[in-house]
């Protein structure tokens, strides 16, 4: 059952997811004061995203594991608000890369563990390579959502995500790829009952959390 009230999702949230709260909430304010109004818009707006993935779980009753939850909040943080109002991205060569292979490998779970929800964990339902296949293309379709998204940032606010424009989109596009593989590769493992990692660990701990979604599973 989802709460009704989507602020009551907020409470007991992990101290890491907190304190980039805190950190957003801070140079939000001081951005106003300072008036430096690109800051604080960037600011104000990677708050409102990291609270979307956390009041969309709770409404559709799904637990995350907590390593999921701080990563995908720190992913929005760095990418959004250090990536653009801190210059990370000019700063640090690595920092576009680390960023696109680490969210590809977990859109590559998440792709994985939502195709092995609507089979209601039934192991059998179709071959351990179909459902990686289809998490990695689902892992891929959000990498290249992203390029447009970063294409539409800079066209409409005059920001630099793409950088070097094709040069860049083709290489976090390929490291998209990579890190896609991993993530369905992890997710083809678990299925067949090998272990990779902490990988296969965060998977075992999402269908534990939501058994009630994965019901054939225990037949």
């Amino acid at each position: 059952m989802w709460i009704r009230n989507p602020w009551q999702a907020l409470r007991g949230q992990p101290i890491a997811v907190q304190i980039i709260w805190a950190v957003l909430l801070v140079e939000f304010s001081v951005a106003l004061w300072e008036r430096q109004w690109l800051v604080a818009v960037v600011a104000a707006a990677t708050f409102v995203l990291t609270l979307v993935p956390i009041v969309l779980v709770n409404r559709m009753g799904i637990r995350l594991p907590t390593a999921f939850l701080v990563g995908i909040t720190f992913f929005v943080f760095a990418t959004i608000f250090l990536g653009e109002a801190f210059d990370f991205y000019n700063r640090y060569w690595w920092w576009d890369v680390v960023l696109h292979g680490g969210s590809a490998m977990a859109f590559g779970l998440l792709g994985f563990l939502f195709v092995f929800m609507l089979f209601e964990g039934d192991r059998y339902a179709a071959p351990a390579w179909a459902l990686a296949l289809i998490a990695f293309s689902f892992a891929v379709t959000i990498g290249a959502l992203w390029e447009i998204f970063e294409f539409g940032m800079d066209q409409l606010f005059g920001m630099n995500m793409q950088k070097s424009g094709l040069m860049d989109t083709m290489s976090d596009l390929i490291v998209d790829v990579i890190g896609a593989s991993v993530g369905a590769l992890a997710g083809y493992l678990y299925l067949t009952g090998r272990t990779m990692g902490g990988f296969t660990s965060v998977l075992h701990d999402f269908v534990e959390r939501n058994r009630k979604h994965f019901g054939k599973g225990d037949r």
